[in-house]
């Protein structure tokens, strides 16, 4: 079974210095039908104006990646770790126990574009913890390359859940597949672009899930960027 959900179909914000888009009930916006998909609980379509940002808050218990598409973002959490990620970084915060954090864009004149992701960890009241690598735009040009994991395989990030994220880039002819454990699910995010999911035509903000099947195929992309879910 494959179920397609459009990009308007997403939940919408705007407060002016954030537009956000929606995947799954966040903040003011509920939907009963899309709520989570797995362990899989937000994620977040983000564009932060320049000079402004998400001051100093607090998590508990939630695997929380971001993914940047475009400019930078800047973290600094209250367990000492400080940096800017850009395109091609992949951030991995466990909030565990608790943790306070804050985002900033402080470029002058560049929208920060970006999709806060949110796992819901396989065991609550871990330990804090960060993690970020960086992966080049080739190793996921027209293939589906591993960046986070339970057990950090092939130099992904760790991730507290028995959840795999896929990152790939498409064009023209480029194309992959995923094979699919028996009893698994997956979940299609298109960050840009467009690109075929299993003979499905989706564009940009657009997803797929998937159940009950062998395996996940993409192709006939133009310009796409995906990510890809493996989930319990």
């Amino acid at each position: 079974m494959i179920e397609i959900r459009k990009s308007a179909e997403r939940g919408y914000a705007d407060h002016g210095w954030l537009k956000s888009y929606h995947s799954f009930s966040f903040a003011d916006y509920f939907d009963p039908r899309h709520t989570q998909f797995g362990p899989l609980r937000v994620i977040n379509e983000d564009r932060v104006a320049p000079g402004m940002g998400f001051g100093t808050h607090g998590h508990r218990d939630m695997e929380i990646i971001s993914y940047v598409l475009s400019g930078e973002l800047a973290h600094k959490d209250s367990m000492g770790n400080g940096s800017v990620i850009r395109p091609g970084d992949v951030q991995r915060m466990s909030a565990g126990t608790g943790v306070r954090h804050s985002e900033y864009n402080h470029a002058a004149d560049d929208t920060t574009h970006f999709l806060q992701i949110w796992i819901m960890p396989q065991q609550n009241g871990i330990e804090p913890g960060y993690e970020e690598k960086h992966f080049e735009p080739a190793d996921k040009r027209g293939r589906l390359r591993l960046v986070g994991s339970p057990d950090g395989a092939d130099g992904s990030v760790v991730i507290h859940q028995d959840v795999r994220l896929y990152a790939g880039l498409f064009d023209g002819d480029e194309a992959a597949t995923l094979a699919l454990a028996p009893q698994r699910r997956a979940y299609v995010h298109v960050a840009r672009g467009r690109v075929t999911v299993n003979g499905q035509a989706l564009e940009a903000g657009d997803a797929a899930k998937l159940e009950g099947v062998e395996s996940i195929e993409l192709g006939r992309g133009s310009d796409a960027e995906v990510l890809v879910f493996d989930l319990p």
